[in-house]
């Protein structure tokens, strides 16, 4: 029983004790209150049991939060080595790019890139990372020299 519910019953023994009768405008509001008390205790230790029985779940997510985060990262101290002035992506993801046509200088946020899209320049309408494989024309430019087989 919490300390709360004892008051309301110490308060409910005094009415009994003062035998408030409800034929009795100002005893009936009393006991009225008196009831609305009680109900209101229940209610909060009704609160107080599910906040209880979420503070457990909470805490037994944080436990497996933990063991994943263990074997995930299984050196816990990976990000002790970065510099202290290091903001990763919270700080400037702002990445300044030349258009290769015209020249005309954009800002991207590198938090927001996507590299399936294509990114025109707003001055000369160009992309301004032209698909270009150096790969693929290297390839070429052998096969063109090699002739027919043997």
């Amino acid at each position: 029983m919490s300390e709360l519910s004892k008051k309301v019953e110490y308060l409910k023994g005094l009415a009994d004790g003062m035998n408030l009768k409800e034929e009795k405008q100002d005893q009936k509001l009393l006991l009225k209150i008196l009831e609305v008390l009680e109900e209101i205790v229940f209610e909060i230790e009704d609160l107080q049991e599910v906040q209880d029985e979420m503070n457990e779940y909470l805490e037994n997510m944080d436990e497996d939060l933990a063991e994943l985060e263990d074997a995930v990262f299984e050196d816990e101290g990976m990000f002790d080595e970065l510099p202290e002035d290091y903001e990763g992506f919270g700080g400037d993801s702002m990445v300044e790019y030349e258009c290769p046509h015209c020249g005309y200088k954009t800002r991207f946020d590198i938090t927001d890139f996507d590299f399936d899209e294509d990114y025109l320049c707003p001055e000369c309408e160009q992309p301004f990372f032209p698909e270009h494989d150096a790969f693929d024309e290297e390839d070429d430019d052998d096969d063109e020299d090699e002739g027919p087989d043997r």
